[in-house]
């Protein structure tokens, strides 16, 4: 039986510039930043949660050369924009926020929906991120 997710991947051209978007920008911790040779295991996640998002770039051991060129092709075209959702508590302030630290690539300001206030923005790369502020009926159904 599955208990609980542990890491999820997104592809990234850039770790370091990934790691300041990520923590720099969007307030996420550094989890995991471990070298093995060539290799880097570089995790985020949200500050005090476990699950982990891991930050790949296509390449070995991953990926032979000729597929990860073709990978780095299509996450320049956004055209790998896996998606990560995140949950705050004030998506207005965090609009503000992000805008103040430098991120201008948002596909959605801040916009009322009957289950709450979501917005969308992408990383460096063309990764889909979507923000959200769980309405009232939406944070009991889960509570």
């Amino acid at each position: 039986m599955i208990t609980r997710l542990n890491v999820a991947t997104i592809l990234v051209l850039d770790k370091e510039q990934a790691l300041d978007f990520y923590v720099g920008k969007l307030g996420l911790e550094k989890a995991n930043d471990v070298r093995q040779g060539d290799y880097r295991w570089l995790t985020v996640r949200v500050p005090g949660e476990s699950t982990e998002i891991s930050l790949e770039q296509p390449g070995p051991p991953l990926h032979d050369e000729a597929t990860a060129e073709q990978i780095r092709e299509l996450i320049t075209k956004g055209a790998l924009g896996g998606g990560l959702v995140f949950i705050t508590d004030d998506a207005h302030a965090l609009y503000d926020t992000l805008r103040e630290r430098g991120v201008t690539d948002f596909t959605q300001e801040p916009t009322e929906h009957f289950y709450g206030t979501d917005m969308g923005v992408r990383d460096p790369f063309g990764n889909a991120i979507r923000i959200l502020q769980q309405g009232k009926a939406a944070a009991e159904e889960t509570a």
